[in-house]
């Protein structure tokens, strides 16, 4: 891993996952007094801020590693021998910082899966100071969520869960967390935007903050006014690693589930069709199906190429990822009807969903 998260490419900006922590300040429809900024944030961040965590995190980098990474520059040229002869047997340790936050007075613990997933050791530092290594409960690649576990001989502070369903465009939030491996930082902003995808996973749904949010900060909460968990802080949009105001976070309406799941089963189990799917364009409705693995579930159940996915158990879908997402919300060997649009008639197909692998479109 990369210290202190993983850095995607868009559009020649860096979307870095980092440990994030953003301020929310989402809250209830009802109160209009609740959506006006305090004087203060002083008593909301000694309310949170004793729950939130710091997270350092161990990795033993091989050869093989460095030699993935090989600069594009050296491809093909007599340099890129010399790079790999070096570079083949050298075992390096690289250390890595996030943020996450205690849900539970026992000591679970959630942050980012790309802060923990690959870790050898981890160690939680509490805002006392107190360092309590702590272990993978479960992690989900394709949300980027993680569980870990500490155990300590006393109760820890926690915080809860807010709805991010209520959370609107220009509400105040609250984001925690360790920038830079400086620990015990927060910032205020709003909520830019809702719904964001920005092209890490088929799951994204991303609130955009504007609340400076920098590397290290990945795995932090994101707090409403009423010190309520209503995202978790997870990657940004910078040219040059640091926060410019376009920041992400993943909404507590998928982290909370995501993590439950987790709690319960160490995984996540997600239903899958076994297609490729494609948005159509104009006013059609409805998504496309490309393409059908051989033997898959929807290969099996009848579903063809060219066919019109309009439905799902009788919801509309109108984006491939709607698609993804119905589908992958029924547990594996359950079943879904299919309402197809084929040749201009309309048809309802059952299929039996299987196990969905981490790789796949739907």
């Amino acid at each position: 891993m990369t210290a202190p998260g993983f850095v995607w490419r868009h559009a020649r900006l860096l979307i870095v996952g980092i440990c994030l922590l953003v301020s929310a300040c989402a809250a209830s429809p009802d109160s209009a007094l609740a959506r006006v900024a305090p004087d203060s944030f002083a008593p909301l961040v000694k309310k949170v801020l004793p729950a939130v965590v710091n997270i350092a995190v161990t990795e033993t980098l091989t050869g093989n590693d460095f030699l993935a990474d090989l600069p594009p520059e050296l491809r093909g040229t007599p340099f890129e021998r010399q790079f790999r002869e070096r570079f083949r047997n050298r075992r390096e340790q690289m250390m890595g910082a996030g943020s996450g936050f205690i849900i539970d007075p026992s000591g679970i613990i959630v942050t980012n899966n790309h802060v923990v997933g690959h870790a050898e050791k981890i160690v939680v530092s509490l805002s006392d100071g107190t360092e309590l290594p702590a272990r993978v409960i479960g992690v989900d690649e394709l949300t980027d969520i993680a569980v870990i576990k500490v155990i300590s001989n006393r109760s820890l502070p926690y915080v809860v869960w807010g709805d991010s369903r209520q959370v609107e465009v220009g509400d105040w939030i609250l984001a925690c967390g360790n920038p830079f491996g400086l620990g015990g930082s927060v910032t205020a902003g709003i909520v830019s935007a809702r719904g964001r995808d920005i092209g890490a996973g088929p799951f994204d749904d991303f609130l955009q903050l504007d609340a400076p949010i920098n590397p290290g900060n990945s795995g932090g909460p994101t707090f409403n006014l009423q010190g309520e968990v209503v995202a978790i802080n997870t990657a940004i949009v910078s040219p040059t690693g640091g926060s410019v105001g376009i920041g992400f976070a993943i909404p507590s309406e998928i982290v909370q589930k995501i993590v439950a799941d987790l709690r319960n089963k160490g995984h996540i189990d997600r239903g899958w069709l076994g297609v490729s799917v494609q948005d159509v364009p104009g006013d059609a409705g409805g998504v496309a199906i490309a393409s059908i693995e051989r033997n898959g579930p929807a290969a099996k159940s009848g579903v063809r190429p060219g066919d019109m996915v309009t439905a799902v158990n009788g919801e509309k879908v109108d984006s491939a990822r709607g698609l993804i997402r119905a589908v992958a919300a029924v547990p594996p060997g359950g079943s879904v009807h299919l309402s197809v649009r084929r040749a201009g008639r309309e048809v309802d197909i059952p299929v039996t969903v299987g196990q969905r692998p981490n790789t796949t479109d739907g």
